[in-house]
């Protein structure tokens, strides 16, 4: 294990274990000082920096985060239906050197259950196949985090379709809408749309279709009125360069911000070459960490030269092995206007006020 201990959410416990018991995080509030001066989708934040959908599946995991001054974060992506979280393990430590290229993805990729490497070069998978209560429970519960979000704040609700038994693609379209919808009767102010989770076997991954994620977008922005809504996207390869301008062009009605980038998707293997992660579907796995940071800023470096070249105000959550402060300024120094981290959050609660007192 790092050598840091887990603390917002644990890995080394299972994703019940942390959403019943957690979070780990010590109780030392941070202290902001001043008025809030950045800006983003309208909201004033005392830091552009927070952390992405995956590692704050409560309420009680938000109101830690934004008091550890994390000030724009993401519940845990949720669905209009309960869904059972992937079998054990959901987090193992991958060997890789350096950046984890999409050369390095196409070949198996070691996981192991155990790393002793810092928390700044830790890359990993992150495999939960989004589970979710059920909208009995997180409703309330997101109304929860909602009123833990303080001055110079913002709460972003992540929400999935579900495929279920007899839907046609646009009921799986309308259910990404109906998320949606109860999100905002709870309150939240900004709406996210993940379309990028590799580590669900059924549903796919949804970002690389352009007619998709307009089809979508539309819907969901129907649904939710004038509340800003987000896009969580893949890595498009240079090839892939055409869908990306696509969707540019033909989202910019519905959306206010692309979050970029989700994971690397990568086959995950056991020092045996055999498949790591147990379950249909789990051979290959979402890679984050330290590894991709060279995929989220090519996606955040193109995403602003389209923003520009196309005269659109989108805005850009950069997304994708955010480490260390220094990696916070490598991305708004690509054209980032909000900043989030997954993976090292999860180890270390005091980032925020790294990245705070680095400004």
């Amino acid at each position: 294990m790092p050598k840091q201990p887990a603390t917002l959410f644990d890995p080394a416990k299972t994703f019940d274990d942390n959403f019943d018991h957690g979070p780990y995080a010590d109780s030392t509030v941070y202290k902001n000082q001043g008025e809030p001066s950045y800006s983003f989708l309208g909201h004033k934040l005392y830091a552009p920096f927070g952390i992405a959908a995956g590692s704050l599946p409560s309420s009680k995991h938000v109101a830690a985060a934004f008091k550890k001054g994390f000030d724009v974060v993401c519940y845990k992506t949720q669905r209009s239906v309960q869904f059972k979280v992937n079998d054990w393990p959901n987090v193992t430590y991958l060997d890789v050197e350096g950046d984890l290229t999409l050369e390095k993805a196409a070949e198996p990729v070691v996981g192991r259950l155990e790393s002793d490497q810092p928390v700044e070069k830790l890359t990993i998978t992150n495999s939960f196949g989004n589970p979710s209560r059920g909208p009995d429970f997180w409703v309330e519960d997101m109304k929860r985090a909602v009123a833990a979000q303080g001055k110079g704040q913002l709460l972003i609700a992540s929400v999935v379709g579900t495929i279920q038994e007899g839907f046609s693609s646009e009921d799986y379209y309308d259910d990404f809408a109906k998320a949606a919808a109860l999100a905002v009767s709870a309150g939240v102010p900004a709406i996210e749309v993940n379309l990028s989770c590799p580590n669900v076997a059924n549903e796919g991954i949804l970002c690389y279709s352009p007619e998709a994620v307009v089809d979508i977008c539309r819907r969901v922005k129907a649904a939710i009125g004038d509340v800003p809504l987000i896009a969580k996207v893949g890595y498009f390869t240079p090839e892939q360069q055409p869908s990306l301008e696509k969707i540019v062009d033909q989202t910019k009605d519905y959306l206010s911000a692309f979050s970029a980038i989700n994971t690397i998707v990568a086959t995950v293997v056991d020092e045996q070459g055999k498949q790591l992660l147990p379950g249909a579907g789990r051979l290959k796995s979402g890679a984050c960490g330290a590894g991709i940071k060279w995929a989220g800023l090519d996606m955040v470096k193109r995403l602003d030269a389209l923003r520009k070249a196309k005269s659109l105000k989108y805005e850009i959550i950069g997304v994708g092995g955010v480490m260390t402060p220094a990696d916070f300024h490598d991305y708004r120094d690509a054209g980032a206007d909000a900043v989030q981290s997954v993976t090292a959050a999860m180890w270390n609660a005091d980032l925020a006020a790294e990245v705070k007192a680095s400004l």
